[in-house]
């Protein structure tokens, strides 16, 4: 809970861990990737993640760049989550409540299977 709370309160987040790469951009915060690699490619692809690598001055120069451009700051906030859009618990709810006939509304993606 802690993590979640500061994160969600962040303007950028600086990290080499692969958990929070997948789980910041559902907060809408940019993640610099303090790697040269990372086994997270899909987030660099939607662009909620840059790998910044592991030199001061790049990171340093990248950090500095999101803080103070706001259209770089927004698109990378802003780009779409690889990883889903933060909505599953509400979905899964949904069909347990279905399938427990405790709604007559099908969820949209509902399969059983």
């Amino acid at each position: 809970m802690d993590f979640h709370n500061f994160a969600s309160r962040a303007e950028l987040i600086l990290t080499d861990s692969g958990g929070v790469q997948e789980e910041a951009p559902s907060l809408g915060v940019p993640v610099l990737v303090l790697r040269d690699t990372t086994e997270r490619p899909e987030g660099i692809d939607a662009g909620t993640l840059k790998l910044a690598g592991v030199e001061e001055q790049p990171i340093y120069e990248m950090a500095t760049e999101l803080l103070t451009n706001r259209a770089a700051y927004e698109k990378m906030a802003k780009a779409t989550n690889p990883y889903g859009d933060g909505n599953a618990s509400a979905r899964i709810g949904e069909a347990i409540r279905y399938y427990f006939k405790q709604t007559e509304e099908r969820p949209e993606d509902y399969n059983p299977n």
